[in-house]
């Protein structure tokens, strides 16, 4: 079960590594404007508030990294699941606000996490 939680943890860090990518370099470029629905003018104009956003991002993939690897089982734990509820409170919050597929992309990968570290 351990195990399976890492892999959960370090899924969503990569997935949460990617946003930081995406929102900071590739806003404004072709992947990055299909990736958001984006207009090249509405990039151009955003593209300070979307690299800040890439930036939280960056600071979620670290916090989950860091709980993962922490070498204290104990302690990692508990980063694990404060690092995911944070993700799931974005999550959830970006469905509610935003795109309901954000639900899907970031908080519910983060729910299967914290339903593992329950049940471990």
């Amino acid at each position: 079960m351990d195990l399976l939680l890492t892999a959960i943890v370090v899924l969503v860090a990569v997935e949460h590594l990617w946003f930081l990518v995406l929102e900071m370099f590739l806003w404004a470029r072709p992947l990055g404007l299909e990736t958001f629905r984006n207009t090249p003018e509405f990039a151009r104009q955003s593209a300070t508030l979307a690299a800040n956003q890439g930036l939280y991002n960056g600071f979620l993939a670290a916090g989950l990294l860091w709980g993962a690897f922490h070498p204290t089982a104990a302690t990692g734990r508990q980063l694990e699941l404060f690092f995911l509820g944070c993700v799931v409170a974005a999550g959830v919050f970006g469905a509610m606000t935003f795109s309901r597929r954000i639900f899907f992309l970031q908080a519910l990968p983060a729910l299967v996490g914290l339903g593992l570290a329950a049940l471990a």
